[in-house]
């Protein structure tokens, strides 16, 4: 018997039949909607929005298959990661990142951490744009990077919580995800916590956060990845 097998068993209940299949997924469609809007406002426009909901509406069938029975207040969480899990398994398998733009990330990244160390604070945007001679416009493009290095970074913590792809998380696995995030969150400080809050669980960008909290777009990137390296860094000792 295995562990989904178990989890079926342990609830007592059977696959869902078709007609009930359909009735959940139009009931979790505004789900699959948020995932999308959270993931879209990460990585820019790089893939049609419509064509995420769809991986995503798969994502969710996928989970109510998975489920063992009808959803309950629990399924919300898991069903998350399962939709999450599978656009982004999508995403990597289309190689949405060229590796040269990767590349000119990275490299943006080492002349802005050496600014840093120069001046001995955090960087403005102008002194950004100077520093490496560029515009506003690819500015927000090196932004839009970074954005994606944080998305592949909070995804690969929930993976080695299982140490397998988000999107084969069993019911049981992603619970225990997500009780093992809220407590590597409760090791943040008030601040850390309301980035992370706020960039991934309330869909907000790093403007409106940083609109929220009073300081730059790039403090607030400069936190929220150091807030993931502290939360992979909790998990990694538990």
């Amino acid at each position: 018997m295995d562990m989904h097998t178990g989890y079926a068993e342990v609830h007592g209940a059977a696959a869902c039949s078709a007609e009930d299949e359909q009735r959940h997924l139009l009931s979790y469609a505004p789900l699959v909607k948020r995932v999308v809007r959270q993931l879209t406002s990460q990585i820019g426009g790089a893939v049609d929005r419509e064509d995420m909901e769809q991986i995503g509406l798969m994502g969710l069938l996928d989970a109510l298959r998975r489920y063992g029975g009808a959803p309950d207040e629990k399924f919300g969480a898991y069903a998350s990661i399962r939709i999450r899990g599978s656009i982004l398994d999508e995403l990597r398998r289309q190689d949405w990142r060229p590796r040269a733009v990767r590349q000119e990330s990275h490299r943006m990244r080492d002349a802005v951490r050496e600014l840093t160390r120069r001046l001995g604070r955090t960087p403005s945007e102008n002194d950004i744009m100077k520093e490496l001679g560029i515009n506003a416009a690819e500015l927000q493009e090196y932004r839009l990077a970074e954005n994606a290095e944080m998305l592949v970074s909070f995804d690969e913590i929930l993976q080695e919580l299982s140490n397998v792809p988000a999107s084969a998380l069993t019911p049981e696995a992603a619970l225990m995800s997500r009780r093992s995030l809220e407590q590597a969150l409760g090791t943040l400080d008030e601040r850390e916590q309301r980035v992370v809050q706020m960039y991934y669980e309330f869909d907000l960008s790093l403007k409106e956060i940083s609109a929220v909290l009073g300081l730059t777009d790039a403090r607030i990137c400069q936190i929220n990845k150091g807030a993931l390296r502290k939360m992979k860094a909790f998990l990694q000792d538990a």
